[in-house]
């Protein structure tokens, strides 16, 4: 059936009972039972992230992200660097939760290549593609210089970093570019995020780009500041857990 037959259909049947409203009485029925007034179920305590331990990466695999993060989005006049913000501690619990094992996601296959803007289309879980994506981005750095990411040069790590970007270095299995997306996403997150979640240290993520943070009304600035920096402090969910 084409999508104008369905239109149609629907307005025939918007008419006819439209009509058949007008000219039938109408009836009414009590229906007797339940079990009284309905409550919602008050929802989860806020759990504010420990950042004193790993719970899903290893120390080695932490220090890898923590300088291929720190070089995205490194310290300078404007705040922190990434690692001293958290985002790595942000990372390793998410994916030691539902985003890290997909929990949403269908995982059953089969698996397809899909068009460039439906994006990845593998079941591998973010913790999977982390796991192996950081072993296949050693073998790779490695392979060009012949020692680890962690003791490269500054100007030696952003050389990689484009390579891998622009999929001109390849890894072993997974598609190097993909997993340069999936770290840039992620550092992103952990900069932006709410301080509970381990990352955006004192908010530093939210004050270089002038969000106000977990404000439940922002007509105060709607008009008033239209188009420049909101000069105030912002709030976070770790102030109400």
């Amino acid at each position: 059936m084409k999508r104008r037959d369905v239109i149609k259909g629907g307005l025939v049947l918007m008419a006819t009972s439209t009509l058949a409203s007008i000219y039938k009485p109408a009836y009414s029925k009590t229906y007797v039972g339940g079990t009284g007034a309905w409550r919602a179920t008050p929802p989860p305590p806020l759990s504010v992230v420990d950042g004193s331990r790993l719970v899903y990466l290893t120390p080695d695999e932490a220090k890898l992200v923590g300088a291929i993060f720190d070089v995205l989005i490194p310290a300078d006049e404007l705040g922190m660097g990434a690692t001293e913000a958290g985002c790595v501690t942000f990372l390793d619990h998410q994916l030691a939760g539902p985003y890290g094992t997909a929990a949403k996601d269908y995982k059953l296959g089969p698996v397809v290549e899909g068009l460039p803007q439906q994006g990845p289309q593998g079941i591998m879980t973010p913790a999977e593609i982390y796991r192996k994506g950081l072993v296949e981005f050693e073998h790779a750095v490695h392979a060009k210089f012949d020692k680890s990411f962690t003791e490269l040069s500054e100007e030696q790590k952003i050389t990689f970093l484009y390579g891998i970007e622009s999929g001109a270095i390849a890894f072993e299995t997974l598609k190097s570019d993909q997993f340069f997306v999936l770290l840039l996403q992620n550092v992103r997150e952990g900069y932006l995020a709410d301080p509970m979640y381990g990352g955006n240290r004192d908010m530093v993520g939210w004050k270089l780009v002038g969000f106000p943070g977990a404000i439940y009304d922002y007509r105060d600035w709607i008009v008033s500041k239209r188009g420049k920096k909101i000069d105030v402090n912002p709030v976070s969910l770790l102030d109400r857990a």
